[in-house]
């Protein structure tokens, strides 16, 4: 079941109140690209154990996959983060829903309320482009991760061309409707520059506007 980390309250835990028309309205928006991402949460979810962090559980998305995951192997303990708190709660009733015995902080990804080297596994799916500095947030998944933890990561990223001019052009409208959304960040650079060294990285086309995507991992530099 969810739990909510204590007596956290937004202002403690650096949470913000949030987009309340954009919580409603995520799980029907996310619903259209369900047949996309499915394989793709499988790959950020696959052969998981140990303790595992959701970096930026939105309303729940990837909680049915790794309810699943934590089915076949009791090992994995299952920790997650939201920032908002209207995506949070729905977040708890997902988690609920789907039986996901998860550790449920409402809390950002700049400012992790874990202890150093708590994690074997953290999953940033489709959260870069919401966060303040990702730069900030990475340097704190490299504290949190253990030595030889791994970060899973899915994100969109800046086009080329003519795309990526629209791209820019959408991107102060595209915000405001979408929680902060960047769909011109450079988010390749941002992961290649991080503490982390990437591993694997792959480049995904994905529905428009925010298309491409990268789907890879991570892991602490040596």
């Amino acid at each position: 079941m969810s739990q909510q980390g204590g007596s956290e309250t937004p202002e403690r835990s650096g949470a913000i109140d949030g987009h309340p028309i954009f919580a409603a309205a995520y799980d029907r928006l996310s619903g259209f690209g369900e047949g996309f991402l499915d394989e793709h949460r499988a790959f950020l979810t696959r052969d998981l154990d140990g303790s595992v962090l959701d970096l930026g559980a939105g309303t729940g998305d990837l909680f049915p996959y790794l309810a699943s995951v934590a089915g076949e192997n009791p090992d994995p303990s299952v920790h997650a983060i939201e920032p908002d708190l209207h995506m949070y709660r729905r977040a708890e009733r997902t988690a609920e829903k789907e039986g996901l015995d998860v550790d449920l902080r409402l809390a950002r990804a700049e400012s992790l309320p874990h202890a150093d080297d708590t994690f074997d596994v953290v999953i940033a799916s489709v959260v870069l482009c919401t966060i303040a500095d990702p730069d900030r947030a990475l340097r704190e998944v490299g504290r949190v991760l253990r030595p030889g933890g791994e970060l899973r990561f899915l994100e969109h990223v800046r086009a080329e061309g003519y795309l990526g001019r629209a791209q820019d052009l959408l991107t102060p409208l595209w915000k405001i409707p979408a929680a902060g959304c960047h769909l011109d960040r450079d988010t390749r650079t941002t992961l290649i520059e991080s503490p982390l060294e990437t591993t694997e990285i792959e480049r995904i086309s994905a529905p428009p506007p925010a298309t491409p995507m990268l789907r890879g991992t991570a892991v602490e530099r040596r």
